[in-house]
């Protein structure tokens, strides 16, 4: 008996170290995710091939991720345009005279605005003004956090407000993926004068994602997954388990295109279907059998801009 009790009581001192081991870790990645390294200089791609002593540090301690830059400009006219909020955001605003509307575009997780400029000059090509913001810890905007879409979508309505401001009447949000949560997080938590959204590859919550992100590495997800979810909420400010592109969609009920890749290795279709079906206004969802996370006019460009010109006429 008492063997039984020194063993159960070993058991129980070995779980809470390994507990409190696994919390630490969480807390050291979910920091690195959410908090890019303008010093950084290794690529996680490259960790595979470091010393196993180092490979053993950042398997405890995170990959410091670089901070998404713009490694090019547009290649037409524009305006730079500086809003200033809780925090500073800087865009590019690509003018059209005589144009149909202005298009938001929200880039995606480690981007910056420069990674939506071929779907920009597609829509500028179609007639209409985009307005592409650096989320905050990108590009030219202020700091180094990320949010994966929460405060974001308070960026989204200061860009809103600003093309208000300036006039604008016919305004459309265009998100991928990070950037498609923080449009649908504005939208359904703000009556914003919108007309239409258009969004690629949204993750359908934020445990979900996290969730996918150790389904690609082929490791169990619980209970690591949720200790990054609970951390990276606790050191951003926000309950991360409540950021919910599925839930969002009940409140939007302005005309919604959603586009997706079936080849999609971040966001599962379950979430795109949970997404489409709880989405309260005009919807319609278009898939590409072959695309993956990515832009879709890497392999689609013909049918991508004839998807989104069809849906734009439906809303002018």
């Amino acid at each position: 008996m008492k063997n039984r009790k020194q063993l159960l009581r070993k058991l129980l001192i070995t779980a809470g170290i390994l507990l409190v081991l696994m919390n630490i870790m969480a807390a050291f990645h979910a920091w690195k995710f959410t908090h890019f390294d303008p010093a950084a200089d290794i690529k996680p791609k490259e960790a595979a091939n470091m010393p196993l002593l180092k490979k053993a540090q950042l398997l405890f301690t995170g990959v410091s991720l670089p901070r998404p830059q713009n490694q090019v400009r547009p290649t037409i006219p524009f305006e730079t345009v500086t809003l200033n909020g809780d925090k500073q955001i800087v865009c590019w605003w690509l003018k059209t005279h005589g144009a149909a509307g202005t298009v938001v575009m929200c880039h995606g997780y480690g981007s910056s605005k420069a990674s939506m400029l071929d779907r920009a000059y597609a829509l500028v090509a179609m007639g209409y003004q985009v307005f592409l913001p650096d989320f905050m810890g990108a590009g030219a905007s202020e700091g180094n956090q990320c949010t994966i879409g929460y405060k974001e979508a308070g960026q989204v309505k200061a860009c809103v407000d600003y093309l208000s401001r300036q006039g604008e009447h016919h305004i459309i949000l265009f998100g991928t993926s990070m950037g498609a949560a923080a449009v649908m997080k504005a939208t359904a938590d703000h009556t914003l004068p919108v007309k239409a959204l258009l969004i690629e590859c949204p993750f359908g919550s934020m445990r979900q994602t996290v969730k996918n992100r150790f389904a690609m590495m082929k490791v169990p997800a619980f209970p690591m997954s949720d200790l990054l979810v609970f951390w990276g909420g606790l050191e951003n400010g926000f309950n991360a388990f409540r950021h919910n592109p599925e839930e969002y969609a009940r409140r939007i009920k302005i005309p919604v295109l959603l586009l997706y890749g079936e080849k999609d290795d971040r966001v599962t279709r379950q979430e795109i279907d949970n997404i489409y079906n709880n989405l309260a206004g005009p919807k319609t969802l278009v898939t590409y059998p072959l695309a993956g996370h990515e832009s879709y006019l890497s392999d689609y460009a013909v049918k991508w801009e004839e998807d989104v010109s069809t849906f734009l006429n439906t809303v002018r």
